[in-house]
């Protein structure tokens, strides 16, 4: 962790889950912004920042507004003189097939969440981004490269995540800023179950299985090599890397395998 040492990182969706552990993971000779709706909870994980060796400040930040996206860079830099990296992690899932949606708001709700975010965000940041040299990460998903059934609203945001992170990154050729896209698979956190239900209410079920699921340690220990080594995209576990290989040349095989994993239970599996 050589080169994250000494840096200013901004990270959002930081009051759980992997923006949580990521905070305190990078803690030791950092200096970290953490942004959530939550500020109690995010108070919670800045201790934990500061008991691990970094330096925090915590900013309520509810992600859907673009002055509050705007407002986090700008306490940002007034909290630290800068920002170094940036990790957009801030994200809402939904589990609901298409034709079993009754808001069709909840597309607009998954984009301003898990894109218009990251956009606003930032847009915002660039210049002082450029000043130093530094690092946009997107915590995306495997849902941002592959089609996943009962995922419609999310994958059209995590694929307009990743559409985003490529462009930004051609841009910047030559600026010192590189762009690094992260697509973890199933994790085990409770985002699904924290996702929409075809009403736009909490789910309460993940609709996946998530047996084998990874766990946040190993997710966040993946996200920091990426980060260290400034990579162009990581692609979480060695099935979806393979799965993303071979999609080009079997694609009905990789649609077969993104339908059964949905759980029989709770995924409301649906035949053709």
């Amino acid at each position: 962790m050589a080169s994250i040492q000494n840096k200013v990182i901004v990270i959002t969706g930081a009051s759980e889950g992997i923006g949580a552990a990521l905070a305190i993971k990078l803690a030791p000779d950092n200096k970290l912004v953490l942004a959530a709706r939550r500020l109690e909870k995010l108070q919670e994980v800045g201790q934990q920042v500061e008991a691990a060796g970094g330096q925090v400040h915590c900013v309520a930040c509810d992600v859907m507004e673009q002055a509050q996206c705007e407002n986090l860079v700008e306490e940002s830099v007034k909290a630290f003189g800068g920002i170094d990296m940036i990790v957009n992690n801030a994200g809402v899932s939904m589990h609901a097939w298409f034709e079993d949606i009754t808001d069709l708001g909840t597309f607009e709700r998954l984009f301003r969440v898990n894109v218009m975010s990251m956009v606003w965000i930032t847009h915002k940041a660039l210049p002082h981004i450029k000043k130093s040299k530094g690092l946009i990460v997107g915590v995306s998903s495997l849902a941002g490269k592959t089609g996943v059934p009962a995922r419609t609203t999310y994958c059209t945001s995590k694929f307009a995540m990743s559409g985003f992170m490529e462009a930004l990154r051609i841009e910047l050729m030559g600026t010192g800023v590189d762009v690094c896209a992260i697509f973890p698979g199933v994790v085990d956190t409770e985002i699904r179950r924290n996702g929409l239900n075809p009403n736009g209410e909490r789910a309460g079920v993940s609709g996946l299985r998530e047996k084998g699921a990874m766990t946040v340690e190993q997710c966040v220990n993946e996200i920091v090599d990426a980060m260290a080594e400034r990579k162009r995209e990581w692609v979480m576990t060695a099935k979806g890397r393979l799965g993303l290989k071979l999609k080009p040349f079997v694609p009905a095989v990789i649609d077969k395998m993104a339908k059964d994993a949905l759980d029989d239970e709770h995924g409301g599996k649906k035949s053709a």
